[in-house]
């Protein structure tokens, strides 16, 4: 198991690179931990140091929002909050996006619970000591 700590604001796109080199043969990664502590946040830096030129925010309601890196591959990120059935997956064709060899960010994996690829990395955030955030994977 692998820790990161981000004591601040400032560590972030460090932090965010350095779990790029760690998670650099991962497709899927799927990112829990409870509401508030930082899940997006970290995504959009992450997406930041994949070079995203556009606003990167939480598809809460439209569940995934496709960002586009400089070289043309997409990013897909997910946020399954408002799941509340695997049907829903089913209907927006989760597969063609778990299983594209595309990079997919997923906030909430818990909701989608089996569906969520055997190989994907699981990342636990949690809130550290002063407000730290420490990732686990």
């Amino acid at each position: 198991m692998k820790t990161i700590t981000i004591s601040s604001l400032q560590e972030l796109d460090s932090a965010a690179r350095s779990f790029l080199e760690a998670a650099a043969e991962v497709d899927v990664i799927a990112f829990s931990g409870e509401m508030g502590v930082g899940k997006t946040t970290f995504i959009q830096a992450l997406c930041r140091n994949l070079g995203i030129m556009v606003e990167v925010s939480s598809p809460t309601f439209s569940l995934v929002n496709e960002y586009f890196t400089p070289e043309g591959d997409s990013i897909f990120h997910f946020d399954l909050y408002r799941i509340e059935a695997n049907e829903e997956l089913f209907d927006m064709g989760y597969e063609e996006y778990f299983y594209s060899g595309s990079l997919c960010l997923i906030e909430w994996p818990e909701k989608a619970g089996s569906l969520i690829p055997e190989d994907a990395l699981w990342v636990s955030i949690e809130i550290g000591e002063k407000e730290s955030r420490i990732l686990q994977f």
